[in-house]
């Protein structure tokens, strides 16, 4: 490995570079105790990047090469919600494995969430933070929760009146009165 250049813009190098600069963005939200499990996570991006590199990815923990797919799925997800038709069947069909492990590799990532329920809670935080954005004022609701992939209004209203309790047009209204 030593004196030989290391592909960072693509694959697993690209998917290790976006994991620490985003944790170093998150150091101050980040709790001492989140370091033994992060460690970890970066320890086992290290061992999948240098095992690819290497052409040895099969000598890898199983746990390992399931960390570093519900890693590459996440990034899949984050870079494509905005997509509507994200489903499950259609992002286990972009990493070439099945449903079920999809759900089973996921799960085990995020204490329990499902698949489909992160992406919708990614997308209600999208929208969410777009209608508190004065400069997105002038910007119709449902222009910006169809950039999060929620076309549908009717469900987009409900989903996010069971998230945070109001409307989006009320929500909007507080948040930007609230900035004066």
């Amino acid at each position: 490995m030593l004196g030989r250049g290391l592909p960072g813009q693509d694959g697993l190098g690209a998917l290790l570079t976006d994991f620490l600069v985003n944790l170093d963005r998150q150091a101050d939200f980040l709790q001492p105790s989140d370091a033994p499990r992060l460690g970890t996570v970066v320890l086992d991006l290290l061992s999948a990047w240098f095992a690819h590199v290497l052409e040895t990815e099969a000598a890898l923990p199983p746990e390992t090469r399931q960390q570093v797919m519900a890693r590459r799925v996440q990034v899949f997800i984050r870079q494509h919600l905005h997509d509507p038709d994200l489903t499950p069947p259609v992002i286990a069909a972009a990493h070439h494995i099945s449903v079920s492990y999809l759900h089973r590799i996921f799960q085990q990532q995020t204490q329990g969430e499902t698949v489909a329920a992160w992406i919708r809670r990614l997308r209600l935080e999208g929208a969410h933070r777009d209608l508190a954005d004065p400069s997105l004022r002038s910007t119709p609701i449902h222009v910006l929760a169809t950039r999060w992939g929620l076309p549908r209004a009717s469900d987009f209203t409900r989903a996010f009146r069971a998230a945070y309790g109001l409307s989006p047009k009320e929500y909007r209204l507080r948040a930007l009165s609230a900035r004066g």
